[in-house]
């Protein structure tokens, strides 16, 4: 007999890189596919993905991709995965045109996009529009920092099973759609086997804030400047530009985006109608440079630091057209540390600061940030409108799921029925009853410009080793008649020392090498080893250093 599985692949230790399967024997739906950031540590690596095996492995089953919205943790490694399988995409109308948007730019021509309409009501509890295999699934709006989320009920053999990542209830939310409480509620009402929901919010107290109550806020910070601002949150958080934009309309200012993936987001949003401005008040990025430095507003890419972004090139002085001034206003409302970029993000500040310029972020307290994910009491009234017999912690760390899981118990559920999954792990249900499943192997892959999966362990050890301690490059000629060292080797060197003021240490260097190679019938790679080997353990020695040493044999 089937069983239902739930898989988390990932997206419950690291609050990225979100993507769950159901499966029930033939049929297999997945749950959002989003991209995780590198942390410092990782050396040129521009993504994290999430581990596609097990859905490429089984993609005879795959019978479709539902999103949930439109951030990057939730929808970046589609064309990914696309490469890899074939299968309709599902989303609402923003979150399928921003995925549009990214298939375009990745080459991915085959995305077969089906929009989800959350607004109609069902007819009862029963009433799911969707059907892929022997799932059934309908959408509900929830409220979050992007606009048209949705939470998912899918209906399986096993009962119903309720998906809701990123969510708060957020009463006066700037589109004025909250979450559609009624229709989740409808949704469950015949009985919910689990609930996978988002748990990020699971250690702050009380309620997260409304959107709405930052507009004021932005406001009043944008009034007292004398000069350009620029305005720096995620792309796809809508909502957020549709404030800043209130804003500068109030304040006599006309705005401008920068940074091609603030530009197109924005341009998809309005052609839309999620977001709102008249024509005249827009204004291209170059013309907004020789306008009067205090009638403009700049919304502008680069909220998290990342290298190569456009407020990072600005605060580099490395901008094609923009120059920031002392008195110059930097606003960023945005979360202040998701993983890997806090020390990105306050380097961009720190170069700011040094270029006197009005910096208002996250250290000063001002509150031009309100989370997207619900706290502790908005889970507690999730937990209470759905009802559900088993939970599932998604989205957060593994402390959001520990402060999750003990919520749920303090309204009564049993520690086991609370699965706290990490990477791989799985959930299967058989005749309403939950136990652990098997445990799927993943790794977390690494995208280096057009690489996918090519970056290890064993290279980024490398690239740590060469960013602190240089290389050393050891050419050295060798007799393949003789079968020895020729010559005197040279030794090259690049972010280990500075060769004219360290001649003498590398001359030692190469006499330590001349002395241990003395050696007869050695071949070339004898040598190599010798060479690393000797060089390794007298520059450490002498300069308590680890140079990579590369050894280079030209034979002669």
């Amino acid at each position: 007999m089937a069983s239902l599985k739930f898989i988390a692949l990932s997206g419950t230790t690291g609050a990225t890189e979100n993507l769950y399967v159901y499966e029930y024997g033939n049929d297999m739906i997945v749950v959002d596919c989003g991209v995780g950031f590198p942390d410092p540590e990782m050396l040129g690596v521009d993504l994290v993905i999430p581990d596609f095996s097990y859905i490429v492995k089984n993609k005879n089953k795959l019978r479709g991709i539902l999103v949930t919205h439109g951030h990057e943790d939730h929808l970046g490694a589609l064309p990914f995965l696309l490469k890899e399988v074939n299968a309709p995409i599902y989303a609402t109308r923003l979150t399928a045109a921003f995925i549009e948007d990214k298939m375009a730019d990745y080459e991915v021509k085959h995305a077969r996009l089906s929009v989800i309409d959350p607004e109609r009501l069902p007819a009862q509890a029963g009433d799911f529009k969707i059907k892929l295999g022997v799932f059934e699934i309908s959408a509900f709006r929830v409220s979050h920092s992007v606009p048209d989320a949705v939470g998912l009920a899918i209906n399986t053999p096993e009962g119903t099973m309720m998906h809701v990542p990123d969510y708060k209830f957020d009463w006066s939310s700037v589109d004025r759609k909250p979450f559609d409480v009624q229709k989740a509620v409808i949704l469950a009402s015949r009985g919910v086997l689990a609930l996978a929901s988002d748990a990020l919010g699971s250690t702050t107290p009380g309620h997260t804030e409304s959107e709405s109550v930052l507009e004021e806020r932005i406001e009043a910070v944008i009034t007292k400047a004398k000069n350009r601002v620029f305005f720096t949150t995620i792309s796809s958080n809508i909502s957020r530009m549709q404030q800043a934009i209130h804003a500068a309309e109030k304040t006599g200012r006309k705005v401008a985006f920068v940074g091609r993936s603030m530009e197109r987001k924005a341009e998809i949003a309005r052609s839309l109608g999620y977001l709102h401005y008249s024509s005249n008040i827009e204004v291209d990025a170059r013309a907004a440079a020789r306008l009067p430095k205090n009638k403009v507003l700049l919304i502008i890419s680069g909220c998290y630091g990342q290298p190569g972004s456009a407020l990072h090139r600005v605060s580099e002085d490395d901008h094609r057209f923009l120059h920031i001034d002392p008195n110059d206003m930097v606003i960023f409302s945005a979360d202040p540390a998701p993983p890997g970029s806090k020390m990105r993000v306050d380097y961009v500040v720190d170069r700011l600061l040094e270029k006197q310029v009005d910096v208002h972020y996250y250290d000063l307290q001002e509150d031009l940030h309100v989370s997207g994910h619900g706290s502790q009491e908005d889970i507690r009234l999730l937990f209470g409108l759905i009802k559900p017999k088993y939970f599932i912690p998604i989205g957060g760390t593994v402390r959001h799921m520990r402060a999750y899981s003990q919520l749920a118990q303090g309204l009564g559920a049993e520690p086991g029925n609370v699965f706290e999954l990490m990477p791989g792990d799985s959930v299967e249900f058989e005749r309403g009853v939950a136990k652990r499943g098997k445990r799927m192997p993943v790794r977390s892959i690494l995208v280096d410009g057009l690489g996918v999966g090519d970056v290890g362990n064993i290279v980024l050890r490398d690239r740590r080793i060469l960013s602190r301690e240089g290389f050393v490059i050891a050419i050295m000629q060798f007799d393949s008649a003789a079968k020895a060292l020729s010559g005197t080797p040279e030794l090259v060197t690049r972010g280990f020392v500075f060769e004219k003021d360290s001649k003498e240490v590398l001359q030692k260097g190469v006499d330590k090498l001349i002395a241990h190679a003395k050696k007869e019938n050695l071949n070339q790679h004898q040598l190599k080893e010798i060479a690393v080997d000797t060089l390794e353990r007298f520059f450490f020695e002498e300069l308590e250093r680890r140079p990579m040493i590369l050894p280079v044999v030209i034979e002669v």
